[in-house]
């Protein structure tokens, strides 16, 4: 008898200390997400991009300063105001970097005209599209009737920014020679200057340099790249555990979106490109 009672002791305390662990865990697990908080408390949105992708981030020279302007930058400001603050910081860094610095915690989102690939979703999270366009390449004019399909590019030396989705697609081209740069506005340097047959880029990027630069670049015809429409588009990238975040840009995506909003930014984004480049 005595041998049970202590046996029965002995459950008892296993079971105590087995509910107090229990507890202690599920406190641990359930950490209050302060995301969007932090950001109120510091009162300014610090953003990661890279400000050679018009018409989403640029650089422009106003009253004798550099600063960074683009669908992006106006995009940036509207989730600030969302969110109860007005100040937004662009922090401008080579593309392939963004992310990582996102995780140090450099910056508090990153938008760069950035799109949804399962690599960067396996440690970030991505946000709601909020501009959609298909996949071109850029050309010099004399060569925007040259190539007949994708099949003809065989044998081309083509562009394609680091770490893009653009570097994925020219990666499965056959007998492509693929250069990549951390930069846009090297590569559409280089096919300017001969070096490069033709640059991968989104769509709307590449009709707004032909725009502005008809004597420089032109949209090849026939030329239209296989993507993941489900996938793609462009959208904000926050920290996996920042979900207040990412739910309070979703809220401003969907609200400028039904409202007209986004397509009255993109709008003046590409003015403001046009301005600057006549």
């Amino acid at each position: 008898m005595m041998q049970f009672k202590h046996l029965k002791k002995t459950v008892v305390a296993a079971l105590t200390i087995m509910i107090g662990l229990s507890t202690v865990l599920a406190g641990c697990g359930a950490q209050k997400d302060n995301s969007v908080q932090n950001i109120k408390n510091k009162k300014e949105l610090v953003v990661g991009t890279s400000a050679d992708f018009a018409p989403y981030d640029f650089q422009i020279v106003k009253n004798g300063k550099s600063q960074i302007v683009g669908y992006d930058v106006l995009l940036a400001h509207e989730i600030a105001k969302d969110m109860g603050v007005k100040k937004v910081k662009f922090v401008n860094m080579a593309f392939p970097s963004l992310i990582n610095e996102l995780q140090n915690k450099k910056v508090d989102i990153v938008m760069a005209g950035m799109a949804y690939t399962k690599q960067r979703a396996k440690v970030v999270s991505f946000s709601k599209t909020y501009n959609e366009s298909g996949q071109v390449l850029l050309v010099s004019p004399k060569n925007k009737d040259k190539y007949s399909g994708i099949s003809a590019l065989k044998g081309q030396t083509l562009g394609a920014q680091q770490s893009s989705e653009q570097e994925t697609i020219g990666k499965k081209l056959k007998g492509v020679k693929l250069v990549t740069e951390s930069s846009n506005n090297t590569l559409f340097q280089e096919l300017q200057n001969g070096t490069l047959d033709g640059v991968i880029t989104g769509q709307d990027t590449a009709e707004a340099y032909a725009k502005e630069h008809p004597d420089k670049y032109a949209v090849a015809n026939n030329i239209s790249f296989k993507y993941n429409k489900k996938t793609a588009g462009t959208r904000v990238a926050v920290r996996k555990d920042d979900k207040a975040l990412l739910k309070k840009i979703n809220a401003t995506i969907s609200k400028d979106k039904k409202n007209g909003t986004l397509k009255k930014l993109y709008q003046q984004a590409q003015d403001i490109q046009v301005q600057n480049n006549k």
